[in-house]
């Protein structure tokens, strides 16, 4: 978003507009990015467009009311620079904020996507480091924020991340079965790379646990439908394609029998 400099806004309907924002979007949203979407688009759209100054102000008072959507929406500004300039270290103090003012919100609370989400981002801002804001990379506060988000908040993209982290020797060190279990939790709330992931974890097999190679095509087809439209389409179809190469016509029927049963059953799908 890209906000219109040259409409001015009055105070009192950007104030009535913030109000809505906050109040109602968490509930109506599917995720925070949503969330912040449907902020940002409100908020520009009201009396016939917001300053850059205005908003601004505006979300800054709300954050400092302690809403949650408002710090949310001024991080991914400062991070993505949209409407301001970026500015990382800024990006990570609104996060942190959240994370550490809401850390014991109820997990199906209306802002606990929200607040799940920023421990994610506060996690990547601390596996990698950020020197602007005094932040040292420190793999263990990074891998304790996902497994947060992961358990307390059954995020399912935590949870595929630390899927994920089971597999990388640097990380957590690979343990296929425990990347299995969480790819799972995610992968049965609809998350598609997670499902792409365990397939192919059950399509080969692993450590102690044998091939199952219809439930792993199975998964796999449910995602390269799912991964269709999005960035991970490509590694997910080199995934099935592979799992078909492999698989016999009979197991590629059944496979492709239980996905039609299954995925309506997988939220999100």
């Amino acid at each position: 978003m890209r906000i219109e400099r040259d409409k001015p806004f009055t105070s009192v309907a950007l104030a009535a507009a913030l109000s809505l924002c906050v109040a109602v979007l968490p509930v109506q949203a599917q995720t925070a990015a949503d969330a912040a979407l449907d902020m940002a688009n409100l908020l520009d759209g009201a009396g016939g467009g917001v300053s850059s100054g205005e908003l601004i102000a505006a979300l800054q008072n709300a954050a400092d009311a302690g809403q949650p959507m408002a710090m949310w929406q001024l991080g991914t500004m400062y991070e993505n620079g949209e409407g301001v300039d970026r500015d990382p270290a800024k990006a990570f103090g609104y996060f942190a904020q959240i994370a550490n003012q809401h850390a014991d919100t109820a997990p199906r609370g209306v802002e606990a996507d929200i607040v799940a989400r920023s421990f994610v981002k506060v996690g990547e801002y601390y596996k990698d480091g950020l020197p602007d804001a005094g932040i040292a990379a420190d793999s263990g506060r990074a891998h304790a924020l996902l497994l947060h988000a992961a358990t307390y908040f059954g995020d399912a993209d935590a949870q595929y991340r630390v899927g994920l982290l089971y597999l990388n020797e640097e990380e957590l060190g690979v343990n296929p079965l425990q990347s299995a279990r969480w790819f799972s939790l995610a992968a049965r709330k609809g998350h598609c790379p997670a499902q792409a992931h365990l397939g192919d974890l059950l399509f080969a097999g692993m450590d102690g646990i044998a091939a199952q190679p219809v439930e792993g095509l199975m998964w796999l087809t449910i995602a390269q439908q799912r991964c269709a439209t999005t960035s991970d389409a490509a590694w997910v179809n080199k995934m099935f394609d592979n799992a078909m190469s492999l698989s016999t016509p009979d197991e590629q029927t059944e496979a492709s029998q239980l996905a039609k049963t299954i995925a309506p059953q997988v939220a999100g799908f």
